[in-house]
């Protein structure tokens, strides 16, 4: 038997009562992931579909690696944005799916009423070039740039 994708389990879940919500996890327990999880799950198999490695992420979004494996794992977390918003720059990831990232490591999304974040989003839709680039036109137009782990409070 093949394993469901999410679309298939929220077609299921269009017609699940309350009172089959335990037989839902219980048919699907081998697919479902806890809550603490789904950031790193997301991340690992975009990367996978991508054909990227963790490594080249980490080495283009100028985070160290043991500090990345570690977040992607779980082990470590940050409270610093600008460390999940560079790794999924260097992801190539689209907006859409950083601004999923960003909700299922739980941080708030990019808000287009904030300007840096109005312009990180035009970043992430134009891809103008790698960190160093997108620093500079953040810093061109004067707001703040996306710091490392080492520069943030």
């Amino acid at each position: 038997m093949s394993e469901k994708n999410t679309q298939e389990l929220e077609n299921v879940l269009g017609s699940t009562h309350v009172k089959s919500f335990d037989s839902y996890c219980k048919d699907n327990a081998r697919i479902l992931i806890n809550e603490e999880d789904a950031f790193s799950v997301y991340m690992k198999n975009l990367f996978k579909d991508k054909n990227i490695t963790q490594q080249t992420v980490f080495l283009k979004a100028d985070i160290p690696e043991r500090y990345g494996y570690k977040l992607l794992s779980g082990e470590k977390r940050t409270r610093q944005r600008d460390i999940i918003l560079r790794i999924c720059y260097a992801a190539e990831m689209s907006l859409e799916e950083t601004q999923r990232a960003l909700k299922k490591y739980k941080m708030p999304t990019l808000y287009a009423k904030i300007p840096r974040d109005a312009l990180l989003m035009i970043i992430f839709n134009e891809r103008p070039g790698d960190i160093i680039e997108v620093n500079a036109i953040l810093k061109e137009h004067n707001l703040e740039v996306l710091r490392t782990s080492g520069a943030q409070n």
